[in-house]
């Protein structure tokens, strides 16, 4: 996963002809929104790549686990936990964070182009979480889902401050 997100980060231009070359074999992914993504890589500067965080891991494993038991989807845990109790639980505590979550993709490729495409997000959120160049960490946590097939939790954070 962290080799394809990089991969977008640094060659944003290169990732873009990727996803026109692919683009028939993304089934869901609406024609529209694949080209806004292709367009707007082909604009993006590239960036420096994400460093992988043991404890960013260790939360996005933690949200994908609790949603894949119980089918659940989205950024809120059970009993409501947040992104941020998530981040502090292991620890991490950052100024800047996100999440991007992708359902029923299990192949990293896939899940990244879903992500980067983002059909259906008006906002294109998580491409934006993805070039955004405050991000300097990222964790991944993927797994079964029990009514989407698969999952994946992508946490970000930007300076990590030693508490």
């Amino acid at each position: 996963m962290f080799e394809t997100l990089n991969f977008v980060r640094a060659h944003p231009g290169d990732y873009a002809r990727e996803l026109r070359r692919d683009a028939g074999g993304l089934p869901g992914q609406d024609a529209e929104a694949v080209e806004e993504a292709i367009a707007a890589l082909s604009r993006q500067p590239p960036l420096p790549p994400l460093l992988r965080d043991d404890r960013l891991d260790a939360a996005a494993e933690g949200h994908a686990a609790q949603q894949s038991a119980r089918g659940g989807v989205g950024h809120v845990g059970a009993g409501g936990e947040t992104l941020g109790q998530r981040l502090r639980r292991q620890g991490v505590w950052a100024g800047l964070t996100a999440e991007d979550i992708s359902y029923g993709y299990d192949n990293p490729r896939a899940v990244v182009a879903q992500l980067v495409i983002d059909s259906g997000v008006q906002s294109r959120g998580h491409r934006k979480n993805i070039l955004n160049p405050a991000y300097q960490r990222a964790g991944v946590g993927c797994g079964p889902h029990r009514t989407q097939g698969a999952m994946c939790v992508i946490d970000f954070a930007g300076v990590l401050v030693e508490r």
